[in-house]
């Protein structure tokens, strides 16, 4: 199992930056798929992007393309998104999640999630 904690969320304004960081403890040496998602009030949780530990290899969804970044410090067990020219509409809580995968790329279906974090607060003002 993986515990995940995720901090860095704040309040921006629109066309700023942040970053997100998810501190994972537990059984870290197995290869996992970790990603980031985001809720917004009343909706489902949406994937954002994903990588996968043994390679860094990450997926995206087309919202976030060429604006956030995932990536990955392993020697301190941790994930972080870079959030670039945020929008209003990036407002959310964001969550940092887990799986094992059985291939190398990682889905960000979060159906298929197993470990959660509690989430952290974005909210962007314009």
């Amino acid at each position: 199992q993986v515990q995940l904690l995720e901090s860095g969320g704040a309040s921006v304004q629109a066309g700023g930056s942040l970053r997100l960081s998810c501190t994972a403890s537990g059984t870290t040496y197995s290869p996992y798929c970790m990603g980031w998602f985001r809720q917004f009030p009343g909706k489902t949780r949406e994937g954002v992007a994903a990588l996968y530990t043994p390679s860094g290899r990450t997926s995206y969804a087309d919202s976030v393309k060429g604006r956030f970044t995932v990536s990955q410090d392993n020697a301190k067990n941790t994930l972080f998104l870079q959030m670039n020219s945020l929008k209003a509409q990036d407002a959310a809580t964001y969550y940092c999640a887990a799986y094992v995968p059985g291939g190398v790329v990682c889905d960000i279906n979060q159906a298929i999630y197993d470990y959660w974090g509690q989430g952290t607060q974005v909210t962007v003002s314009s």
